[in-house]
C-alpha cells in the first residue's frame, strides 16, 4: 500500500513532528511504501507570516541568520505542487496530520484532491477535539480520534487487503448514514516504537534556531501527556478522554532504555548537534527516574534544551543537567497575577516561588526563555500589565508574549464561547497572531499593542513606561514611536554578547 503522509505547515511556525517519522517508520516496517508532503518550504499564497521572525521583530528572541533553514525553499505553488505529488504518487492513503492553527491550509490542499478517489484521513490534536469539523469537509473520509500509531498502521493494512476497516480502535467513519464512531484505542507504548525515519523530510527541516544560533536539532521525545490541569492547555481533556472512553492513563514516560537508543541513533545516524527534548514538563521525573537519565546521558555529551515549570526548579538537578550539557530551558510563567493564575487558569504555583526558582538559575548562569499569555477571556489590561510587572522582575534570556487563542479541547474555549467572546464555529490561529477573542474590556487592538511592547516594558526602565504605552497603539504615530524604541531596545540589549 501506498501512503502519503501530509504536513500542513507554513514556514518559521511548527517544528520538525516526531509523529511523522513515527508514522513513516511504522509503515515502512510493515512493508508499505511512503511518501511525505511537507507544506514548510513554500511561500503559501497570501500567507506572509514566520513565527521565529516575528518573535525577532517583536524583540523575543534574539537575532539568527536564517539562510540555513530557507535553503529548501521552493518558489512553485504548494497547492499545485501537491496535486502533482498525489498524481505522481498515486497512493492508497493520504494521511493528514492537522493542528487547528493550519487547519485552513490542510482545507486547501485537501480540496485539490477531494474528487479523486483515494480515501483521506484526518489526525491529530484537532481532529481528536473537532473530529465533526473535519468530517464536514466534502473529501475527508475519516479522522482519527487520539493517537495514531496502531491506527494507522491497521488502516493501511486493511485498505491493502480490501478487509474492512470500520472498526478500528480510534477510527471515526464517514458513512452514508452517519458517522461511525469507535471508542479510543489504548494509549501506545511509545517504548516500542522504532527510530525516527527522517529520510523524507528536506535537510533544512532538521535545524531549528534558538539562543541566536541556528542547530542541527533533533526531537527526543520522554513523556506523553502531562501531570497538570492548566485550562489554556488541551492536555487535561485529553487525559480525560483516555480514562472515560478505554479506562487508562494518558501520561507516562518512556523508557529510559529507548531514550538512549533514541539518542545515540539521532547522533551517530543524523550528526545531530543538539536535541530539544519533547515533554511538556521534564522535571516531572522523580529522584529515581532522574539519576537515570542523568546516567545514560553521560555518554551522549550533546547540548539540549528542555522545558519545564518555574515550581521544579532544583539547584542540584540544573546543576547536573548543565554538567551533561543543557545550554538553556524554556518555562511557562502565562500570567503575573496570583490570584487570577489559579482561578482561570489552574496554575496555583505562587510569584515568589517563581522568582525564587529564576534566581538559581541567574546564579547557575544558565540562559533561559519564559512565555506569557495576554488576552485571556476576562482579562483586563490592568491584569495583563501584572504580567509585564512580573517579568520585569526576572532576568530571563528572552520573554515571549503570546496572544490568547481559544484552541478546542480547552477549558478556556468554553468559556470564551459561553462569554461570548468568540463564535462556536470559530477556528482558532497561531498565537503568534492577533487575538480573534472580540472581548470589550480588551479589545484586539489593545491586545496586540501590548504584546508587541512587552519586551520594551520589561527591559527599559520605568520611568519609559508611559512613553512605551504611547507605541501600544496601532495607529502611525504609535507604530513610529514603537520603531525608535525597539531600535534602542535592540542596540542596548541584544548587542550584548
Amino acid at each position: 500500500m501506498k501512503v502519503l503522509l501530509v504536513y500542513p505547515n507554513i514556514h518559521g511556525m511548527n517544528m520538525l513532528p516526531p509523529a511523522i517519522g513515527i508514522f513513516t517508520a511504522l509503515l515502512r516496517k510493515n512493508g508499505h511504501i511512503v511518501d511525505l508532503f511537507d507544506s514548510t518550504n513554500y511561500q503559501i499564497s497570501g500567507e506572509v507570516f514566520d513565527s521565529d521572525k516575528e518573535k525577532e521583530k517583536n524583540l523575543t528572541v534574539r537575532p539568527f541568520d536564517d539562510s540555513k533553514l530557507r535553503e529548501g525553499m521552493h518558489d512553485t505553488d504548494v497547492f499545485d505542487d501537491f496535486f502533482k505529488k498525489v498524481q505522481d504518487f498515486q497512493p492508497g492513503l493520504v494521511a493528514f496530520s492537522v493542528t487547528e492553527d493550519l487547519f485552513p491550509l490542510a482545507c486547501g490542499l485537501m480540496s485539490r484532491i477531494e474528487d479523486v478517489d483515494i480515501p483521506i484521513i484526518f489526525g491529530g490534536v484537532f481532529p481528536t477535539f473537532a473530529p465533526y469539523k473535519c468530517l464536514a469537509l466534502k473529501g475527508v473520509d475519516m479522522v482519527c480520534i487520539g493517537e495514531g500509531e496502531h491506527l494507522i498502521v491497521e488502516l493501511a493494512g486493511c485498505l491493502e487487503s480490501g478487509r474492512e476497516h470500520g472498526d478500528i480502535p480510534g477510527l471515526w467513519v464517514k458513512k452514508k448514514d452517519g458517522i461511525k464512531k469507535n471508542l479510543m484505542g489504548k494509549p501506545v507504548d511509545f517504548s516500542l516504537n522504532p527510530m525516527l525515519d527522517l529520510s523524507l523530510f528536506e535537510e533544512s527541516r532538521l535545524y531549528r534556531p534558538m539562543q541566536g544560533k541556528v542547530w542541527r536539532m533533533l526531537p527526543a521525545e520522554t513523556h506523553r501527556g502531562c501531570p497538570y490541569q492548566c485550562t489554556y492547555c488541551n492536555s487535561p481533556a485529553q487525559s480525560k478522554m483516555y480514562r472515560k472512553e478505554c479506562k487508562s492513563n494518558f501520561y507516562r514516560k518512556k523508557s529510559f532504555k529507548a531514550i538512549h537508543k533514541e539518542l545515540t541513533y539521532f547522533k551517530n545516524e543524523h550528526k545531530a548537534e543538539a536535541y530539544f527534548f519533547w515533554a511538556d514538563t521534564f522535571l516531572s521525573y522523580t529522584d529515581k527516574e532522574f539519576d537515570q537519565f542523568c546516567e545514560l546521558y553521560k555518554d551522549i555529551r550533546l547540548p539540549f534544551w528542555v522545558q519545564s515549570r518555574p515550581e521544579t526548579i532544583r539547584e542540584e538537578r540544573i546543576k547536573r543537567l548543565m554538567d551533561l550539557g543543557m545550554f538553556r530551558m524554556g518555562f511557562g510563567v502565562e500570567h503575573g497575577n496570583d490570584k487570577f493564575r489559579a482561578k482561570v487558569l489552574r496554575r496555583k504555583v505562587s510569584n515568589s516561588v517563581m522568582l525564587n526558582g529564576f534566581k538559581i538559575l541567574n546564579k547557575l548562569e544558565l540562559k533561559f526563555s519564559v512565555n506569557n499569555i495576554i488576552g485571556f477571556p476576562s482579562e483586563t489590561r490592568t491584569l495583563a500589565m501584572d504580567t509585564v510587572k512580573l517579568n520585569a522582575q526576572i532576568s530571563c534570556d528572552s520573554a515571549n508574549a503570546y496572544s490568547f487563542s481559544p484552541f478546542h479541547g480547552t477549558p478556556l474555549r468554553k468559556i470564551s464561547e459561553e462569554m461570548g467572546f468568540c463564535d462556536k464555529n470559530l477556528i482558532a490561529r497561531s498565537v503568534m497572531k492577533p487575538t480573534l477573542l472580540n472581548m470589550p474590556q480588551f479589545p484586539p487592538d489593545a491586545i496586540e499593542g501590548l504584546r508587541r511592547c512587552f519586551t520594551l516594558y520589561i527591559r527599559m526602565p520605568k520611568s519609559r513606561w508611559t512613553e512605551i504605552e504611547k507605541a501600544e497603539k496601532l495607529t502611525p504615530e504609535g507604530n513610529d514611536i514603537w520603531k525608535n524604541l525597539r531600535a534602542e531596545c535592540m542596540e542596548k540589549y541584544f548587542n550584548l554578547n
